[in-house]
């Protein structure tokens, strides 16, 4: 089977010895087969009492320490990880599986696609998760920013996993498309209170914004919400469903 790039998996069918370079993954991988999960980022901090062989970061991880696993294959995804560090893996002769995740369906079915190409069983809370999330959007209930790092300010814009949910919560992210430069566009606070949101996502991951780091550089409300369930795809969608879903209420 292949990956979401169209790289062919040849290993074993169940994979038994799996390092996952992406946090939204490895507790994902974790949630179906905690022991074969034999490597992970200084990141992957879910479930947090993990204990597995810790291989850097997500941008720089030991691929030394990687290979010395000795993995059947390697979770990697386009956004969060290096081209040249997958490279060097297969270069290697580490077999590496890449997903590509835009949207909460495309989540899912990426998912999916991952569990059955290793040969692992999909556990019952992504099938919730397509029940939850896949359907049709709802209307649109507020209009939203969600900033992901300050100096600069960097916030959320189309075509990213983030900008998704929200729209499947029935939140619209400014600025939208045409309105917005990349997939996370670069906006002073002046650019950002003139967008006139109903409100400003502030999360704690990637920037750990707090009641005093972000707020007080703004006019408009702001909300300090869990970063994990706006950009984690994994067990945390059902979570965001309730929890996230209800501040919007």
């Amino acid at each position: 089977m292949d990956d979401d790039l169209g790289t062919t998996y040849d290993g074993p069918r169940p994979a038994r010895r799996v390092v996952s370079l992406v946090p939204s993954l490895t507790e994902a991988l974790v949630s179906v087969d905690r022991a074969a999960v034999v490597g992970a980022t200084d990141w992957c901090i879910r479930p947090t009492d993990l204990e597995t062989t810790r291989v850097r970061g997500t941008k720089n991880p030991d691929l030394a320490a990687v290979r010395a696993l000795e993995p059947d294959v390697v979770v990697a995804n386009k956004e969060e990880n290096r081209e040249l560090d997958v490279r060097r893996l297969r270069d290697s002769g580490v077999r590496v599986w890449v997903t590509d995740i835009e949207t909460v369906p495309g989540a899912v079915a990426s998912m999916e696609r991952l569990l059955d190409g290793i040969g692992w069983q999909r556990p019952d809370w992504l099938a919730r998760a397509r029940e939850l999330w896949c359907g049709p959007l709802p209307a649109v209930s507020r209009r939203v920013v969600v900033p992901i790092w300050r100096d600069p300010w960097m916030v959320v814009g189309p075509a990213t996993f983030t900008s998704d949910l929200c729209r499947r919560l029935g939140w619209q992210t400014l600025p939208g498309a045409g309105e917005a430069q990349g997939r996370y566009p670069t906006l002073d606070v002046e650019q950002i209170d003139a967008l006139g949101a109903d409100a400003v996502l502030l999360p704690d991951e990637p920037y750990e914004f707090t009641a005093a780091d972000g707020p007080e550089a703004l006019r408009s409300p702001c909300e300090l919400v869990d970063g994990r369930l706006l950009t984690w795809y994994g067990p945390s969608l059902l979570d965001a469903r309730t929890s996230v879903e209800r501040r919007g209420a």
